[in-house]
């Protein structure tokens, strides 16, 4: 198993970095559009794109606080479909782990 203090610790920083990511990100969609039309279309090109990035990165917010909310209950580390142990190896690798690496691998 993995230390628990240390993981929490990756978790929470990778948050706040998940969290400053999606603000600039909707302070870029919330921008006044240029006066300019032709400006205006470059700047609507781009929207699509940045809503599909705020997507993702919402669901690595709600990966990475179910882990937290996981090591607060004492089941970090188990798998949450069969309750087999995660490896020390695949929660290193990515600490907001779920599954274990046969159940992800079945997905």
């Amino acid at each position: 198993m993995p230390d628990l203090p240390t993981q929490q610790s990756r978790l929470e920083e990778q948050l706040a970095e998940l969290k400053a990511r999606r603000a600039r990100i909707e302070g870029d969609l919330a921008e006044p559009l240029n006066p300019d039309s032709s400006e205006q279309a470059v700047e609507l090109e781009d929207d699509p794109s940045l809503e599909g990035q705020a997507a993702l990165i919402d669901q690595e917010i709600g990966s990475v606080s179910r882990a937290l909310e996981r090591i607060a209950k004492g089941t970090y580390g188990e798998c949450v479909r069969c309750g087999s142990d995660i490896a020390p190896a695949r929660l290193e690798a990515r600490p907001e782990a779920a599954l274990c690496i046969r159940c992800a691998s079945a997905e």
